[in-house]
């Protein structure tokens, strides 16, 4: 028989590691608070709570493919108009993911439709919700190898543990028809069960280059705006006047 195990043992093996590292701090200030023994315990499992939110949005982060950097913090709403601010304001409370709401974020290349979209994947995190991040183009290569593969429906069963897919420049998917196919069937399969939000450089009336047939293009049109925030993103390129920043930084250097 082993010998006696610590304290801190002891709740590792109940699996409490937060307490174990941290009980004989909050136990100071117990102490020095003068608290009762419910409070102590309270404030224990407050702890312990809290760890293992942290280590579950820590594990769904990495799982989630978001760019780290990309994320609220990051956004920079001053180049965003007034409607926009409202709407980001809204989304980053996650009540769409909730409802299995769309959010169709339009705009020119260069005007931070990623980053916007992962900024509210990053939230969706914080609010409990799984979120699964991917270029449009490898979302469409995975459902196409499934669909070879004869386990197309098994894929997007697995995808259904995502509250929240976001594909992002639905415009530059090769588009031929196998790849119209299933991304409609990927559509079809999460309308008013789970959410995607969807950036794209394409306009609805110029969605026909993707879907090709014009009742296909329809379909999903109206599956998607059905229950949905579009989002117009304005205004000049991100990319230039980051550009154009760095530049003025390195002149200011030198």
């Amino acid at each position: 028989m082993s010998g006696p195990q610590g304290l801190p043992e002891l709740l590792h093996e109940l699996r409490l590691p937060t307490i174990a590292d941290d009980h004989q701090d909050v136990a100071i200030i117990a102490e020095r608070e003068g608290w009762s023994f419910v409070q102590y315990l309270r404030a224990l499992v407050d702890v312990e709570l809290e760890g293992r939110r942290t280590r579950r949005i820590q594990r769904q982060l990495k799982e989630s493919g978001l760019p780290v950097e990309k994320s609220r913090a990051t956004l920079r709403l001053e180049r965003l108009s007034i409607h926009v601010r409202r709407q980001v304001a809204t989304l980053y409370e996650s009540e769409f993911a909730n409802r299995a709401e769309n959010v169709l974020i339009f705009g020119l290349p260069g005007r931070g439709k990623t980053h916007l979209a992962c900024a509210i994947g990053h939230e969706l995190l914080h609010h409990g919700h799984r979120v699964l991040f991917m270029p449009a183009y490898q979302l469409v290569q995975r459902l196409l190898v499934a669909k070879r593969e004869l386990r197309l429906e098994k894929l997007i069963a697995q995808l259904d543990k995502y509250d929240v897919v976001i594909a992002d420049d639905i415009g530059y998917v090769k588009q031929d028809r196998a790849e119209m196919e299933v991304l409609f069937t990927f559509l079809a399969a999460r309308y008013e069960r789970r959410s995607v939000i969807i950036t794209s450089n394409l306009v609805f009336s110029e969605w026909e280059k993707i879907f090709h047939d014009p009742m296909t293009t329809a379909a999903a049109i109206d599956r998607l705006v059905h229950h949905a925030t579009i989002v117009e993103m304005g205004g000049g390129s991100v990319r230039e006047e980051e550009a154009k920043e760095r530049q003025l930084a390195e002149a200011d250097v030198s």
